[in-house]
């Protein structure tokens, strides 16, 4: 299947890796046959590679409805956005609509959907964030002329998932690794470990991820390894990242970080990319 350069991310995600596409490609394995991506947010990776069969998965059931949406029901959802208006008293009318869940449940998923792209691209810094309650709490963005219905991208991105075969979950990611097979590659992106006490930021989901969890999903890339399964990972270059990798190949490499409210804290920091081959 040919590649199509309008397919790409749809919404701006936390630890985004569209910056670092180049990079990825030299450390890739020469061939990949299933994809397994546990970890999607934008799906910058996703969306360059466009391979023939994906399974893809979040956490997060408000993005993956997203996704769905845009395989399913496209026209739907331009229509929806086509109504939306870059006004403040409009954005949080739409914001609130997760503070009544009975309201919220009631909506269609192309409603929901048309929500979260809508808000991305009209909240503060495009940052996608719910409260300890799982409510969106980004403020109004107040920019001149958001591109709230980006229709080529929408309509190459539904193209490509129902030109390809392309899997959608929402559970937790060692769920969606069940039952992968050997010759398959995993791409795992998850939440950092903070650099510090205060750079944490986990709030794409409501729970956010411990040192525990990130022990646990250690634990499992040492069964995919196990298993001959050929997996990367991207996280914080930190001492305990690096201990918890320290068996497995690591490359560092320089990326943005733009999720500071203070632009002159945003810069290149150093991340890791794990491997267990070559």
């Amino acid at each position: 299947m040919k590649k199509n350069m309008l397919v790409a991310p749809v919404l701006k995600w936390v630890g985004g890796k569209r910056q670092l596409i180049n990079t990825f490609s030299m450390l890739l394995p020469k061939k990949i046959t299933s994809y397994y991506e546990p970890f999607v947010g934008g799906g910058a990776l996703l969306f360059h590679l466009q391979p023939k069969t994906a399974y893809i998965n979040d956490i997060n059931k408000d993005l993956i409805c997203v996704y769905t949406v845009i395989k399913e029901s496209v026209d739907e959802l331009i229509d929806e956005l086509k109504e939306y208006r870059n006004e403040s008293d409009f954005f949080y009318s739409i914001r609130d609509w997760d503070r009544n869940r009975e309201k919220y449940n009631s909506l269609s998923d192309v409603e929901k959907a048309a929500r979260i792209l809508y808000l991305n691209k009209t909240c503060y810094n495009g940052l996608y964030r719910v409260n300890n309650a799982g409510e969106f709490n980004s403020p109004f963005g107040n920019y001149r002329n958001p591109n709230i219905v980006n229709e080529p991208v929408l309509r190459a991105v539904s193209a490509y998932f129902n030109g390809a075969a392309v899997h959608f979950s929402s559970v937790d990611y060692a769920e969606a690794l069940m039952g992968i097979k050997k010759g398959s590659f995993v791409y795992l992106d998850p939440p950092y470990d903070p650099v510090s006490e205060t750079a944490n930021f986990t709030g794409y989901s409501k729970g956010g991820f411990s040192k525990d969890d990130q022990i646990r999903l250690r634990q499992c890339c040492d069964d995919l390894d196990k298993r001959g399964i050929r997996f990367m990972l991207s996280n914080s270059a930190t001492p305990f990242i690096m201990e918890q990798y320290s068996a497995y190949n690591i490359t560092v490499v320089q990326a943005k970080r733009a999720i500071n409210s203070v632009g002159s804290k945003r810069g290149d920091v150093d991340e890791v990319v794990v491997r267990n081959y070559e």
